[in-house]
């Protein structure tokens, strides 16, 4: 991580930090969290994928937690919110065959690339569908852009860049520089083709401008994945795919274009799309599973107002059972994210413990199939329990740091909301300065279930410590986080150690986020997006 993203302390917030002197003993136990994380990222549990054994034993045990904590059902008289999924198991065949100029290319899948799709049938092909390239895939009015510009794409395949035009621009203005834009998403490169008619999207894969290396591609996208199971089918190309760097070249070189500073030349202002003179095959078979999984949700109602809500979200999924690594296939994901689930266990336990019930209603939602696309709180945002211009405010937990307190309270998305001002206090209340997200360029305020708040308006926080540590510093926390990404993420490898995992630090974390939502429900105020977010106008639709 870089060292030199320490934003200036803000000079004022819009609520008065009362909530916390009056409930200084309210605290969050470390070794609940602990206790927590311990059972949630069992092998017992098996990774918590939905649709298994793992989900019936996580629903029952977050339930029975709060059931004990004394909170109420969230949904009616239910602690649970069905949410309708399809599971596709997808088989692309063995290659891709690119071919034209006189060139044959054969991919290999897994090593070269990764196809399915999202369309739910039985078999769907790309059958000599001729290769375009797009660039970053960004049709942008607000900036000038337009990579589909003056180019029919309708029943072909289109390659682009992951991220956007301004990452590694070295302009602050061009886009937002290194802040990866929902332009940048690769849930956004699938819409955006779609949008022109391709029959094909491929991303070419580069691990620092995804954020990630190329085991998490096909790890997360090979084998079974669920989407929500929506009538009128899902608005995707047929085929969706990623492909590598190395195989990108090729294409390139076979293409007989000069293509050595592809990202280079696809962030000019000159830059126009072109056939590739080339045609790409492959098909994608599925196994199709419908089912039922399950967002779990719990209250507190408000004593004062209680139709005003804050909600309070953590993924309980993980990656279930899978591609064996080191003997093991059990992705436990302790880290990702039973910390995020354990935390907001310790909040809801920690708050039914207050005398003072809060004035507005705050509620707890452990939601499902994340590591899918976001589906358990997409679904909640499509189909909401509470209504999104009666939410005040949505807290995400997603991967809170178990490595010991930190000085820092890093915030994912810094400058989108009136939220991080009033973390911003109750942290100095902590000893602890506010960081704006270090890695902007990754795009994780695109990656958790906080982004489908933010979608229909209601202002999110999404934030915790994980930058330096409070006596052992940057470097000590940076070695960490860079064995985590290199050998542990969305990998078996994520699982509880004792040998550095401590729960002071997140506990920390927890009282200060706790803390924020009690600011919040004991205010009349609403706090709102920022100027300059893309939200601000959603809600502001949203409370006329």
């Amino acid at each position: 991580m870089k060292k030199n993203f320490i934003v200036p302390l803000l000079g004022a917030v819009l609520f008065a930090c009362q909530t916390t002197t009056e409930n200084k003993s309210v605290s969050i136990s470390g070794e609940s969290l602990k206790a927590h994380i311990q059972v949630l990222s069992s092998d017992d549990f098996q990774g918590r994928k939905p649709f298994t054994e793992g989900e019936t034993k996580t629903v029952n045990y977050l339930t029975d937690q709060f059931k004990a904590y004394g909170l109420e059902p969230g949904n009616g008289d239910s602690y649970t919110q069905e949410v309708p999924l399809v599971e596709l198991t997808a088989t692309p065949s063995e290659t891709m065959t690119i071919e034209g100029n006189g060139k044959t290319i054969e991919l290999n899948v897994l090593d070269d690339f990764v196809a399915y799709t999202e369309k739910v049938v039985e078999e769907i092909s790309l059958n000599a569908s001729e290769l375009v390239f797009a660039g970053y895939g960004v049709v942008a009015p607000e900036y000038g852009w337009n990579d589909y510009e003056g180019l029919d794409v309708t029943g072909k395949t289109v390659m682009v860049l992951v991220n956007d035009p301004g990452f590694a621009s070295g302009d602050s203005t061009f886009f937002k520089g290194e802040t990866m834009t929902y332009y940048g998403r690769w849930t956004y490169k699938y819409e955006e083709a779609a949008r022109q008619g391709a029959a094909g999207c491929l991303i070419i894969h580069e691990t620092v401008p995804a954020g990630y290396p190329w085991l998490v591609v096909r790890n997360s996208w090979s084998g079974a994945s669920l989407y929500l199971d929506q009538s009128g089918g899902n608005y995707q190309p047929d085929v969706l795919g990623w492909i590598t760097r190395d195989a990108a070249i090729k294409i390139f070189e076979a293409s007989g274009q000069d293509m050595k500073n592809y990202a280079e030349m696809s962030r000019s202002d000159d830059f126009k799309p072109f056939s590739l003179g080339l045609n790409a095959s492959v098909t994608v078979r599925n196994e199709i599973k419908r089912d039922q999984s399950q967002n779990v949700i719990a209250k507190i109602t408000g004593s004062e107002r209680p139709d005003e809500y804050i909600i309070y979200s953590a993924h309980w999924d993980h990656l279930g059972i899978g591609q064996e690594i080191e003997g093991d296939s059990i992705y436990n994901g302790a880290h990702d994210n039973a910390s995020g689930t354990a935390t907001m266990l310790g909040i809801a336990e920690a708050m039914s413990k207050i005398e003072q019930k809060p004035k507005r209603t705050v509620v707890f939602l452990a939601v499902t199939a994340e590591e899918q696309g976001l589906l358990g709180s997409k679904h909640y945002a499509q189909n909401p329990i509470y209504p999104p211009a009666q939410t005040v405010a949505n807290i995400n937990m997603d991967g809170i740091t178990a490595w010991g307190p930190m000085k820092d309270l890093t915030v994912v998305g810094y400058g989108q909301s009136e939220l991080e001002d009033i973390a911003e206090e109750l942290a100095k209340n902590q000893g602890r300065y506010i960081l704006a997200d270090p890695d902007p360029g990754k795009g994780y305020f695109f990656r958790s279930d906080h982004f489908q708040f933010a979608k229909v308006g209601i202002p999110a926080l999404y934030a915790s410590g994980g930058y330096e540590h409070m006596t052992k510093g940057v470097d000590y926390v940076d070695s960490l986080n860079q064995v985590y990404l290199t050998s542990q993420y969305h990998r078996p490898q994520d699982e509880y150690n004792e040998d550095y995992w401590t729960f002071d630090g997140m506990a920390l974390d927890g009282e200060l986020l706790m803390n924020v939502g009690l600011e919040v429900a004991n205010s009349t105020a609403w706090p709102s997006w920022k100027e300059g977010s893309e939200f601000k106008a959603i809600r502001e639709e949203s409370r006329k």
